[in-house]
């Protein structure tokens, strides 16, 4: 039997030069999608999956995302002192308990591999979930529980991905496909960013992963790759030597909020979903030329 995935580590600590200036003194991961950060996103799609602890890899600068997650005693206050108590308890209810969150840092940017070995030691030897918090998922369930119940059926390292077209494949890393097994597939060969027309299928991955503790043994020894950065994906390859790896096909969608066009994208879809906006972004968007 599968251990159990109690942790997640959220990488944080991107500068987000894509975003300038808004990102200047604002981390990019604090940017709102209709009425809530980026990374609460995240964090609510790992709590919903039965994750019990988070663990943010931190920067410089990044002060406010733990802000974010801790209590306010004066804003509760505020909002009960004024009556708004549905506020308060929506308030209460998204934030994280005492000992459900932890904070370390990435003193220097040296990839996404070194970002996830930095929480080595809160992590420990057990399993455990990796969310890109650019990725903002919209599914039911949410991505990652669909990849637990995936884990819960045939263990190993689990990757979520999604379709994307041919012409697009080069922009992302993709996976090669083996042979089915209840509601994941073999991985057989991860290709970061393909040249035009090599990719090995049209799946790429979207930023979500479940893997065995022994990948943080690989990575305190993975040398640079790609950008001259401890690549998450040549780790993953390394295990693979030893290790089975499983695909699920996200049952969802993905907005990419690293860049401007997803960003934009998620706030109007997810404004679609939302009753207290709904009407009028349609109406807004009726009357665009």
């Amino acid at each position: 039997m599968a251990l159990p995935v109690r942790k997640a580590v959220v990488p944080v600590a991107g500068l987000g030069t894509r975003f300038l200036p808004a990102t200047k003194a604002l981390p990019k991961e604090m940017l709102t999608v209709v009425d809530r950060p980026v990374v609460q996103y995240c964090v609510d799609e790992a709590f919903e999956a039965g994750i019990e602890h988070v663990i943010f890899v931190t920067g410089r600068g990044k002060g406010l995302i733990e802000d974010h997650f801790d209590y306010q005693f004066e804003l509760d206050a505020t909002l009960r002192g004024r009556g708004k108590t549905a506020a308060a308890e929506q308030l209460d209810t998204e934030t994280p308990g005492a000992g459900q969150v932890s904070f370390t840092r990435q003193q220097k940017p040296l990839g996404l591999g070194h970002a996830v070995w930095c929480a080595r030691d809160i992590v420990g030897n057990e399993p455990f979930a990796v969310l890109l918090p650019d990725m903002v998922m919209d599914g039911e369930p949410g991505c990652l529980k669909q990849m637990m119940d995936a884990y819960n059926e045939v263990g190993g390292n689990i990757i979520s991905v999604q379709e994307t077209t041919p012409d697009l494949a080069h922009k992302y890393g993709i996976v090669a496909t083996g042979a089915e097994k209840g509601s994941a597939f073999e991985i057989t060969g991860m290709v970061e960013k393909p040249e035009p027309g090599t990719a090995p299928s049209n799946l790429y991955i979207n930023g979500r992963y479940i893997l065995q503790p022994k990948v943080m043994e690989i990575l305190s020894t993975q040398a640079a790759g790609a950008g001259g950065e401890i690549q998450l994906t040549d780790a993953m390859l390394n295990l693979m030597e030893s290790e089975p790896f499983y695909g699920v096909s996200f049952d969802g969608r993905t907005f990419d909020c690293g860049s401007k066009f997803g960003f934009l994208e998620a706030n109007i879809m997810l404004a679609l979903k939302n009753d207290d906006v709904r009407d009028e972004v349609r109406d807004l968007l009726k009357s665009l030329p």
